[in-house]
This record gives C-alpha cells, sequence and structure tokens, in this order.
C-alpha cells in the first residue's frame, strides 16, 4: 500500500512540474540538444511557484523523473539552473530528495538493449546518447555507483562509459570498469556527451566509438 501511494505522489509531482514548464527553460533544453519530443517523452518539467511540501528549495529548478521501465515516475532529482555558487546558495547543482536511495536513470534501457549498453555520468547526457539511437542509463556520478547497479548491467558483452573528461568523469569510469569486466571508458576529449554532441552532432559520437573498436 506504501509502494502505491510513493508511486501515485511521484507521479502527480512529475505531472504538476511537466505542465510548469517554461518556455525559458524549454530554450535551456533545446541549447542542450533536448527538443520537446524528448522534454515529453522524459517527462522533464520545472518547479513552479506552487512547489509540493519539503520541495520549496528547488523552486526554479529543472525537475527530472526517473522512470520505471513501463514509464512511470519513481522520483524525481532537480538541477539548478542559475550560473552561480550552488553551495553559497545552500544548494547542489544537482539535488536529490532527501532519503532516496540512488538510482539509476533510464532503467528501461537495461530491459530494452541487446548486448551492448552506454553509461553516462548525467542524467541529460543519458538523454542525448538515446536521442542518437543508443540505448543508455546514467548515473549521477562515480559516489553513487552501488553495488546492484553492477548486477544490473553485468548480462551485458559491452558496456560502454561516457565519464566527463575531468578528474571526476576519470573515477566514474574506473570505478565502474573496476566492477565490470566488460566495462569500457569511451574516450571524451571535446567536452562531456552534450558538449561534444553541440560541436558535432550525432556523428562526433559515434566517431568516439569507431575509434574505441578499432
Amino acid at each position: 500500500m506504501k509502494s502505491v501511494r510513493r508511486h501515485s505522489l511521484a507521479n502527480a509531482r512529475t505531472a504538476a512540474y511537466q505542465a510548469a514548464l517554461t518556455p525559458g527553460v524549454a530554450r535551456y533544453l533545446l541549447d542542450r540538444g533536448i527538443g520537446r519530443d524528448e522534454a515529453i517523452t522524459y517527462r522533464l518539467g520545472v518547479v513552479g511557484d506552487r512547489p509540493f511540501p519539503g520541495h520549496e528549495r528547488f523552486r526554479g529548478m529543472l525537475a527530472i523523473p526517473y522512470l520505471d521501465r513501463n514509464g512511470k515516475p519513481l522520483t524525481i532529482r532537480f538541477r539548478c539552473l542559475e550560473e552561480h555558487d550552488h553551495r553559497a546558495s545552500f544548494h547542489g547543482k544537482y539535488n536529490t530528495i532527501k532519503d532516496d536511495p540512488p538510482r539509476m536513470y533510464g532503467i528501461d534501457s537495461v530491459h530494452q538493449a541487446g548486448d551492448t549498453i552506454d553509461v553516462a555520468e548525467g542524467e541529460l547526457d543519458r538523454i542525448i546518447l538515446r536521442r542518437i539511437g543508443l540505448h543508455a542509463v546514467a548515473i549521477p556520478g562515480a559516489a553513487l555507483w552501488q553495488g546492484r547497479h553492477r548486477r544490473m548491467l553485468a548480462g551485458f558483452n559491452r558496456v560502454r562509459v561516457w565519464g566527463d573528461p575531468d578528474d571526476a568523469g576519470a573515477e566514474f569510469t574506473a570505478r565502474i570498469c573496476r566492477a565490470l569486466r566488460s566495462a569500457k571508458g569511451v574516450r571524451l576529449r571535446d567536452g562531456d556527451v552534450t558538449e561534444t554532441y553541440l560541436q558535432g552532432g550525432e556523428q562526433a559520437l559515434l566517431d568516439l566509438i569507431k575509434e574505441d573498436n578499432q
């Protein structure tokens, strides 16, 4: 009963924030390669002037729901869209609901992929990988990689890890590759997945896969 109530509340929150998506936030997403169709598919939204109780500090943030394999919301993470010192503003760039366990984003891909799956370091990067036709999931940072995530990906023959080209991304890639013998990092050089896509389009990302296969 608790589970049904929790899922019902998650759906209500997701629907409300999706309906509150503003033209400004839609433009922010479009500038990151995420169009209207993706915003609808992944139920992206924004925390408006009437946040749900406990979400007041997320007002104005992008709402990124974590959907189950059937597209039903499990929880929501929030991304601050302001260019400021997030710690000084008493929140992170990305924010998780208190006591919510670390989750894998995009688990529908686990059930839809063949023998290969891609792992992005962020939710929006995962959406870009899906946009170009790759079955992908996301783990939002090395610290949130869990033992159960390893078990979820253990059946794949090939796991491509798209860690950002920085120290945090190197740790992200290393942690997953240590956990999975089938995992190998993709060598991003010109920024993260989204930045690479914006600079060179779909082909820029596919070329990186070709390089690693040579």
